[in-house]
């Protein structure tokens, strides 16, 4: 075999090991990483050096490197046949004066432009930007109508990643409402049951959505290799309840007290804004390309089945 050639070389790109690089490798992160299994090189961005020893553990090549700090990312350039990017955009005490932008998914961008771009962006956003829909039924085509500046950093960053998509990457992008698991930390509504924090009465409840983790991160692996370029997916189950009830169904299960109802107007006086902002917003979320494009099955369809297959353990 001549010097310049390589057997990789030699094979047809589906054969070639694929290299994964996981940004925001959290919890969602790691059980993604698990879903991808031997068939993916898999390396993840870390802005803490201390935890390089866990992520070689669970078999993931760490690269040191600050999302807000864009001269540290240079080494991101051409190192992935695929990204996930599951960081979020900065908070509340973190932004500066430019409150609505998303730096960090700007540096990310630029930093993989710098060589061979990957062949797919997967972006775990949020069902929030989507804002207060008033209880009905949301398509993946509804326009964005962000209401609080956390979403709209959401929606800067999903511009972002929609701009890499046009120099030749095939973004897609996932809406995530509220992610729950047994083995997650906040993972639960145990907490909040004990410690008796209302919720709204019937008349004044909200719909609510969830997704199971390790369904998102099936969905994630899913997306990186089905995920149409420019394509938005609402990675959802299929619950259809309402806030109160979740919490009603939570505590039956785990045996406590339901928690108790309240109007809104007591709420306001009752629970912090951080609180109050997702009881201001009403949405059903529709998930046909999930399950059509992205062929993802989930494992627990509704919130019900969630949480007693993790109260199984």
């Amino acid at each position: 075999m001549p010097s310049n050639q390589t057997p990789l070389g030699a094979l047809p790109a589906r054969f070639r090991r694929q290299r994964v690089l996981i940004v925001g490798c959290g919890d969602v992160g790691l059980r993604a990483a698990r879903a991808l299994g031997a068939g993916a090189r898999v390396l993840a961005l870390t802005s803490t050096p201390e935890r390089v020893p866990a992520l070689r553990a669970a078999g993931i090549t760490p690269l040191v490197g600050n999302l807000d700090q864009a001269a540290t990312l240079a080494r991101l350039a051409g190192v992935a046949t695929r990204v996930l990017h599951l960081a979020p955009p900065p908070g509340e005490r973190e932004v500066g004066p430019r409150w609505w932008l998303d730096p960090r998914s700007v540096a990310l961008a630029r930093a993989l432009r710098l060589r061979t771009l990957p062949q797919t962006l997967v972006y775990a956003s949020t069902t929030g930007v989507y804002g207060d829909c008033a209880g009905a039924w949301v398509a993946e085509s509804r326009p964005v109508a962000p209401a609080t500046p956390r979403a709209q950093r959401r929606v800067n960053a999903e511009r972002a990643v929609r701009h890499l998509g046009r120099a030749g990457v095939r973004v897609s992008i996932l809406r995530v409402p509220g992610i729950y698991a047994a083995d997650r930390e906040g993972g639960t509504p145990r907490a909040r049951l004990l410690r008796g924090t209302p919720v709204l009465q019937a008349h004044d409840d909200v719909y609510t959505n969830h997704i199971h983790a390790d369904d998102l991160a099936r969905a994630c692996v899913a997306a990186l290799w089905r995920g149409r370029s420019q394509r938005t997916y609402h990675a959802s189950d299929r619950s259809e309840l309402k806030m109160g009830d979740y919490f009603d169904l939570a505590a039956d299960l785990y045996g406590l007290p339901r928690p108790p109802r309240v109007s809104r107007d007591a709420a306001r006086a009752q629970l912090p804004v951080s609180l109050l902002s997702f009881m201001g917003e009403s949405r059903r979320l529709l998930t046909e390309r999930l399950a059509r494009e992205l062929r993802v099955r989930l494992r627990y369809p509704t919130v019900a089945e969630g949480l007693r297959a993790d109260q199984r353990g």
